[in-house]
């Protein structure tokens, strides 16, 4: 099934972009950003090589203890807690506050209260001009 992409503009380079956002309560997984490239690493809590570990909770970005469990990035860098989505264009981190202009403006729940949770390690993740890995398990 096809995502609905909104726009975003780089708060550094003001270049626009693709997004979409994930809410992992409804997908039940944890998500992380690459450390060097910003893709975004979305994991499910079914897949059978998801580790089990203690003060992990789901839903949200995942626990640094998880991060040796997963693969490098295809860009070299490494999926870790704390970490934020990077531009397309000049691979700078973005600031989830300032995101929140467009992520507000573009979603249709804004109109009836819903708010951007201003994080990057919250409920929901983004995905950034499609730049997205699942499962990504050693």
């Amino acid at each position: 099934m096809p995502r609905e992409e909104s726009i975003g503009t780089c708060e550094h380079c003001q270049q626009q972009f693709r997004y979409w956002l994930a809410h992992c309560g409804f997908g039940d997984c944890v998500y992380s950003y690459c450390d060097s490239c910003g893709k975004t690493a979305i994991l499910s809590m079914w897949d059978k090589r998801m580790p089990k570990l203690p003060n992990c909770p789901g839903q949200q970005e995942m626990c640094s203890a998880m991060e040796p469990y997963l693969q490098a990035c295809d860009c070299g860098g490494s999926f870790k807690r704390g970490c934020a989505p990077r531009c397309p264009h000049c691979v700078k981190p973005l600031s989830a506050e300032l995101a929140t202009s467009y992520i507000e403006a573009n979603a249709p729940g804004t109109k009836k209260g819903w708010r951007w949770q201003r994080d990057w390690s919250g409920v929901y993740c983004i995905v950034i001009d499609g730049k997205r890995i699942d499962n990504n398990f050693r």
